[in-house]
């Protein structure tokens, strides 16, 4: 038994010396240095293993390593297509674990969350994501999205957590993807509901002031943009957002944090489908988005 237990142990510090940053043969300054050539790796071998190793520093309270190097540079070798396939399933799969993994410092999951999305991005540009993988990182997305109850933003020494932004960029990704069907458009809208009840409950009452409305009206946007969800389905989704008149006149902080946190959400989407040129899009969804904003007392017309 100590022996299995030394054999455990062992495994267990190996995990921890794994996802160390700077991993291992790469400095501080070669991570940080990424920053002034925009990613730029000429050894197209190396460009791999940097893109692999610096999704440990995806989880860095340093946002120099996190936010303003590693992440961009990912960012930057998955769209431009500058890794092999095997390198983007290989971030696929440590970042669907990553997203899954509840992390305290609120950092590793918001992280995996925008590699993710990228990697949703460059599947709908040169797909290589089979059918089955697009269903664990929908799966992850949606769940993720729905459970959140971090409202952690921007931190002076730490930078961005900025959780629910990000994971409403990943399900934007998916939301724009041809291989989602209807089904999970719909499963995706029933996330984006559930974060927005929730985070008017929590205790004390959260209000959303890091753009996170907005950024989950782009998806819906985007999901509006899509033909399979009817107009009667839209505006069952939308009239499903009902303020009694008790509740519109109650002075409650949880009623206060619901009210600011639904407007967030529908004025922006309200008015990108006003400017939207998409006449279809703005006939599947802008009445219902209209009602749905007055009656959270917003005046809305047209």
């Amino acid at each position: 038994m100590r022996f299995l237990l030394t054999i455990v142990g062992a495994f267990a510090l190996h995990n921890a010396a794994m996802a160390a940053c700077p991993p291992a043969g790469i400095t501080r300054a070669d991570i940080l240095a990424l920053q002034a050539v925009r990613g730029e790796v000429a050894d197209h071998a190396r460009r791999q293993r940097l893109a692999i190793g610096l999704t440990d520093c995806l989880s860095s309270p340093d946002p120099e390593l996190r936010e303003r190097s590693s992440q961009p540079s990912v960012r930057i070798w998955i769209r431009e297509q500058k890794l092999d396939v095997s390198t983007l399933h290989n971030l696929r799969v440590s970042q669907v674990a990553a997203i899954k993994q509840h992390d305290p410092a609120g950092f590793a999951q918001a992280f995996a969350a925008l590699v993710l999305a990228d990697l949703v991005g460059a599947d709908s540009v040169k797909p290589f994501l089979g059918e089955s993988h697009l269903a664990e990182i929908m799966q992850a997305g949606t769940t993720y999205l729905s459970g959140l109850r971090d409202y952690r933003g921007y931190d002076q020494k730490e930078g961005w957590r900025h959780a629910v932004p990000h994971a409403s960029d990943l399900l934007t990704q998916l939301a724009r993807h041809q291989g989602i069907g209807k089904k999970n458009q719909q499963i995706i809208l029933e996330a984006i509901a559930t974060q927005l009840y929730a985070a008017g409950s929590q205790t004390p009452p959260q209000f959303y002031q890091y753009s996170e409305g907005s950024r989950m009206a782009r998806t819906v946007f985007s999901l509006a943009e899509r033909s399979e969800i009817t107009v009667a389905e839209w505006d069952a989704w939308f009239g499903a957002f009902v303020v009694t008149t008790a509740d519109r006149n109650a002075s409650k902080p949880e009623l206060f944090a619901r009210r600011h946190n639904f407007r967030s959400f529908l004025m922006p989407l309200y008015i990108s489908l006003l400017e939207s040129k998409d006449m279809a899009q703005r006939e599947r969804v802008l009445a219902s988005v209209s009602k749905a904003l007055q009656q959270f007392g917003a005046m809305a017309a047209g």
